[in-house]
């Protein structure tokens, strides 16, 4: 049986209802929605505070959570798994986030960055071809699900 790391993500939507992605600092054009994974004794939102802050530097009273979802699953291709030794694969929990009104722009030079760079999109103009293969499915699920977009 696939053993599973437990990560959350968020989709965050701005004023003007666009969502927030962002592009990895060591895989160019390859865009995605910050996420990562909850520690050991962590709840999932604590990790989601802890991820949002670290990864595009909103503190949490800057955005309203309004829904989640979970039981999203991927397994890690061969080349993945061999870096994470304890899992298969990622649960998520997405959560949909609304940017309140004052929040400060998204900054990306964080301690560890993990982003190059950013952008406020449509949720239907998100490419699947920005995702690597195997976390496509859930990224199809997830904006269906949340924003009743089929890609």
């Amino acid at each position: 049986m696939a053993s599973y790391r437990p990560n959350v993500a968020a989709l965050i939507v701005n004023q003007k209802g666009k969502l927030l992605i962002c592009e990895r600092i060591n895989s160019k054009g390859a865009w995605q929605f910050p996420q990562g994974g909850v520690n050991h004794g962590e709840t999932h939102r604590k990790a989601l505070s802890r991820e949002i802050l670290e990864e595009v530097g909103l503190p949490k009273d800057c955005y309203k959570v309004k829904e989640k979802r979970g039981g999203y699953t991927y397994l890690y291709p061969k080349q993945v798994k061999k870096q994470k030794l304890y899992f298969d694969g990622q649960v998520q929990t997405y959560y949909l986030c609304f940017l309140k009104k004052k929040a400060p722009c998204i900054d990306l030079d964080q301690k560890s960055p993990e982003f190059r760079d950013y952008k406020w999109i449509k949720p239907e103009d998100f490419k699947l071809k920005w995702l690597p293969e195997f976390k496509r499915q859930v990224y199809r699920a997830v904006l269906l699900d949340f924003f009743n977009v089929r890609l």
